[in-house]
Parts: C-alpha cells; structure tokens; sequence
C-alpha cells in the first residue's frame, strides 16, 4: 500500500487543488507534482506572474500558500503500479470534509484531471463551488498547454487569487 504526501495548504486557502494520488516521481521526490513534464507549476508560475521552476520545492509550497493556493489529493493511500492513474487499487481517501471544515475561506475545490474528479459527488456537498480542470499530467497530451493555462485561469479568477 502506497502513502500520499501531506496536504499543503494555508490556513487562509482560497483554492483548494485535489489531484488523484502522487506520481511514482512526486513520491520518490516527496514533492507535489515532481515528474519534469508534469505542467502544473509552470501553469501556476505563469498565472502568478512568477518562474516557480527556478526557486527550490520549499520555495515553491511557500509562494503558492502565501497567495492562498492549497495543494491535496483525493486519495491518502492506494495500491497502483507505475503512475497512471487507471492504475489506481484499493484506494483509501483523504479526510477531504475535515480539511475543507478548518478552512473558512475556502471559494473553490478544482480538481486536477479526471480521476480526481471521480470525487466531486463528495467535495459538492461540502460548500464551495467545485470544478473540474484539465489534468497537469504529461499523460493528458489531448489539451495544449495554452488551452490547460486558459481553463485554470478561469478557476484561478474565481476564486480571487488573480484579477481576471
């Protein structure tokens, strides 16, 4: 049975990112989304106005908690071979209602891609609006770079981490 890593979010979070479970990299590295070709920080950089890439992973979880942005998974523990998310077995979900209770001004749940989103019947009932956003994961290959940055751009604008 495999561990996800540990939620990081800001007491004052405004938008809470849920992916589905980390990738065989993010868990080698105990980092969120640590394969090279996974496009979430540079879309997240580049909708903050800052090069994340080039500052440390510690750096990184500051800068996005600074500006409100909390970072989770669906699931707190799986079975899975490789990293695609089909993969998943036997998984286990993370205390997604007790987190979201501690978290007054929370404005949106965004999903990170398909499976994640296998969980907005839970994450629906528990206030703020939720969507669905296409996956950062090199896997997800269908939407351009551009199209992905549009899309949460608008979850971005929502939930007043950005002027729109």
């Amino acid at each position: 049975m495999l561990s996800g890593l540990a939620p990081e979010v800001p007491p004052d979070c405004r938008l809470l990112v849920l992916g589905s479970f980390p990738s065989v990299a993010s868990l080698q590295a105990q980092q969120y989304y640590a394969h090279p070709r996974n496009q979430f920080w540079p879309i997240v950089g580049d909708l903050f106005g800052l090069d994340l890439m080039r500052l440390p992973y510690r750096d990184r979880i500051e800068a996005v908690r600074q500006r409100g942005l909390g970072i989770w998974d669906v699931y707190g523990h799986c079975r899975r071979e490789g990293s695609l998310d089909s993969a998943i077995n036997a998984a286990v979900p993370n205390d997604l209602p007790g987190l979201v209770a501690g978290l007054p001004t929370l404005r949106l749940i965004a999903h990170n891609g398909g499976e994640s989103a296998r969980a907005m019947r839970l994450t629906r009932s528990l206030g703020p609006e939720v969507r669905r956003l296409p996956s950062t994961s090199p896997a997800n290959a269908s939407w351009s770079l551009d199209r992905k940055r549009a899309a949460w751009r608008e979850a971005f604008v929502a939930a007043q981490l950005i002027n729109g």
